[in-house]
């Protein structure tokens, strides 16, 4: 099976967004159509969400420096709030006001057949920018539900494209039904309706993006498959008597920083104690290239375990 990386929907999704804004803007300006001109205003915010997540991804590949030595990883993490903020901003700011305008402007629409012609290619491009979104996606699900993949992904480009295909396609359908009613009813202010909804249903993708891109750039902990596995590899080492906790935060979808808090043979001496951390570190890491730095800390049992341990 033929995998798709993020990167791969990010530039399907700005090819398409790029080309649908252009031909909507067009259609907005011909027809004169409220909800055709949000969908013009969204398109054209996602194709600067698109530009934003690629830079995103850039400047998370930097390595580190004396500046920042735990790296870049988290920029991917603050543009992607960015885009939330946009998408939130713009695209369901613009679409709201612009369906009240028209609410209380109420002008008719001029030649609707424009508009189906152009909703309906938009349909198809960004049906297709969808389904490159969705193999990204379903790539890193790992068999868990719908949910719990966007809230446990440590990646939020995968969800965020994904999430903004599909707004679109939903919006698309609302715009052609209110201009549909619009035109049937004779009633225009049915498209500023449908504009208002297509805002309402920006302003709750924005609201969730927002949300996740927010847990992961104020640093969230690890999946918990990894901290049971470096539990595992720690407790193999001769001389571990105990891995008391674990304490892990991701700093980039492929990078984590991790504490572990074990307790040691305490007949072991000083020396013996310094190659039996290092071959942990060691070890850890070789078996989790994901893991970007790996600390030990010996403690005694009667410590107990860090209470904001996974």
């Amino acid at each position: 099976m033929v995998q798709h990386s993020p990167r791969t929907a990010i530039y399907a999704a700005l090819g398409g967004n790029l080309l649908i804004a252009a031909t909507k803007g067009i259609a907005a300006t011909i027809t004169g159509s409220s909800a055709m001109l949000s969908e013009a205003v969204h398109s054209a915010v996602d194709t600067g969400n698109a530009v934003l997540l690629l830079y995103g991804l850039h400047r998370a590949a930097k390595p580190p420096d004396h500046r920042h030595p735990y790296g870049y990883g988290r920029e991917l993490y603050f543009w992607c709030f960015v885009v939330a903020l946009l998408v939130f901003a713009l695209g369901a700011g613009i679409s709201i006001y612009q369906g009240v305008d028209r609410i209380r402007h109420p002008a008719h629409i001029i030649s609707p057949t424009v508009n189906y012609i152009v909703l309906g290619l938009a349909f198809l491009f960004e049906g297709t920018s969808w389904w490159f979104g969705w193999k990204s996606f379903s790539a890193s699900r790992r068999g868990d539900g719908l949910w719990t993949s966007i809230v446990e992904s440590k990646d939020p480009t995968n969800f965020m494209v994904l999430f903004e295909d599909s707004a679109a396609l939903l919006g698309i359908l609302i715009a052609a039904a209110g201009n549909w009613l619009s035109v049937a009813l004779a009633n225009p202010r049915i498209d500023g309706v449908a504009s208002i909804l297509i805002g309402i249903i920006l302003a709750g993708v924005a609201l969730v993006l927002g949300r996740e891109s927010k847990e992961l750039l104020i640093g969230e902990r690890a999946a918990p498959e990894l901290s049971a596995a470096i539990r595992r590899t720690a407790s193999e080492e001769r001389g571990v008597v105990d891995v008391v906790d674990i304490i892990t935060s991701q700093l980039s979808p492929d990078q984590v920083i991790a504490t572990l808090g074990v307790v040691i043979d305490e007949n072991l001496r000083v020396s013996e104690v310094e190659q039996l951390i290092y071959r942990i570190e060691k070890e850890i890491r070789t078996r989790h290239p994901q893991l970007f730095r790996v600390f030990v800390r010996p403690q005694s049992r009667a410590r107990g375990p860090d209470p904001n341990a996974d």
